[in-house]
């Protein structure tokens, strides 16, 4: 059987993953990370995402496997971010913005290769994004093919990750969720994805919730304008 394993988090380019996913392959699992996360609402709506996927889109639903969980606390206690303190979101000293997790991607890829190995499951699946990746360098293409090289070798077997959105845009990334699911998965990640690095979710904007002022719903509502006006035009 033809399966993968979607590292969800629950935001818009994970929440267009999955669909993308469910549309490729025969099996579809899903792997979320409990790291301490400022935003650990994203645990929850995560959970509302995947639901509301499944149940909108029967013929997705009867391709989808275990959601799986995987605490790694460890990973906030050691990082002093902008993520997992109570820090102003600034840039650091290499020019690098405090919400980025040392590791924390190439982390998430070996625990998530670990489970695909006892899953049986060699197709990894991410939303990592170089052409807008707030100068993440774990989110760059050379750094992932390196570690799935390495993660290749160390579980001796053909190890892969795909990453549908690495070189599109957020509005390119709203585009392709239309292509996948039209109008009715549009506003599904409106309703229930969450990128906002605060956590916030008291306010809907067009673009969805969120604080509307971090980073994460600049880049967000940046991206649905964009998205919206290349729809109308």
């Amino acid at each position: 059987m033809n399966k993968a394993l979607v590292l969800f988090s629950g935001g818009q380019d994970s929440g267009t993953c999955l669909p993308w996913a469910l549309s490729h392959f025969d099996h579809v699992e899903t792997i979320g990370f409990h790291y301490g996360q400022r935003h650990d609402v994203e645990m929850t709506t995560r959970e509302r995402l995947r639901r509301d996927i499944l149940k909108v889109f029967p013929k997705w639903a009867a391709k989808a496997g275990p959601d799986h969980i995987i605490n790694l606390q460890a990973l906030g206690e050691m990082s002093e971010t902008s993520l997992t303190r109570e820090r102003e979101i600034t840039l650091n000293e290499e020019g690098l913005p405090t919400t980025f997790v040392p590791g924390r991607n190439l982390i998430f890829l070996n625990f998530a290769a670990a489970l695909g190995y006892r899953r049986g499951i060699t197709r990894l699946v991410g939303g990592m994004c170089e052409a807008d990746f707030s100068g993440y360098p774990d989110c760059r293409k050379e750094t992932l093919d390196a570690a799935m090289t390495s993660i290749s070798l160390g579980l001796d077997g053909d190890y892969k990750l795909e990453t549908p959105l690495m070189f599109l845009d957020k509005a390119g990334a709203w585009a392709l969720a239309h292509e996948l699911g039209g109008e009715a998965l549009i506003e599904i990640i409106l309703e229930q994805s969450h990128s906002c690095y605060l956590g916030v979710r008291e306010t809907r904007y067009d673009w969805g919730y969120g604080c509307g002022s971090c980073p994460a719903c600049a880049l967000r509502r940046e991206g649905w304008a964009d998205y919206a006006a290349k729809r109308s035009g």
